[in-house]
């Protein structure tokens, strides 16, 4: 039995969870509402308070999707109750971010700033406070959905190893490497 998929989610007070006969997933809660389809194999129950996870048998597909689903429903509750927050740091000089509605504006060294249009369900701020690089945070209450926007942001100029300038996780750890050294 799956470790993680045999564990029962505890649900909060304020979040409810119904599956429609199409074994769709809803819960809604305090931060708003999620969807997710789940394969029919897969039984989704409520009972006490609990969600429980149940497959139908011991094969290496119902076996995957067990824990995958049980994590997904989690993240799901997790969500509507509480959020997710995801802070980007842009270390380098004259790296700038501006928020004006769902467009995030950024100055990343190129010659031109890149203007991101966010999804509407994402909500950003941007804070620069002088001699600390400028942060971004991403809040959602989709986890696959921040993280997905926050990994799009940093692709756009990721850390380089020499100087450590561009866009990194608040907390991330860039390798450095050693420079030339002179020659003879």
């Amino acid at each position: 039995m799956s470790r993680i998929g045999k564990k029962p989610i505890k649900l909060a007070d304020k979040v409810t969870l119904t599956v429609s006969p199409s074994n769709e997933v809803t819960v809604k809660g305090p931060k708003g509402e999620l969807k997710q389809a789940v394969d029919r194999d897969i039984k989704v129950e409520v009972k006490d308070g609990e969600v429980v996870i149940s497959r139908p048998t011991d094969q290496i597909r119902h076996r995957a999707l067990h824990g995958l689903y049980r994590a997904l429903i989690n993240n799901m509750i997790i969500g509507v109750n509480e959020g997710f927050t995801l802070n980007l740091e842009l270390v380098g000089v004259g790296y700038r971010a501006a928020v004006t509605g769902q467009q995030l504006d950024m100055a990343l060294g190129f010659s031109h700033n890149i203007i991101m249009e966010l999804p509407p369900e994402v909500k950003a701020t941007a804070e620069m406070v002088k001699g600390q690089p400028p942060k971004i945070s991403l809040h959602s209450t989709d986890k696959q959905l921040v993280g997905q926007v926050a990994a799009k942001i940093r692709s756009l100029r990721k850390p380089e190893p020499y100087k450590g300038k561009g866009v990194r996780f608040s907390g991330e750890v860039v390798r450095r490497k050693a420079g030339k050294t002179a020659g003879k």
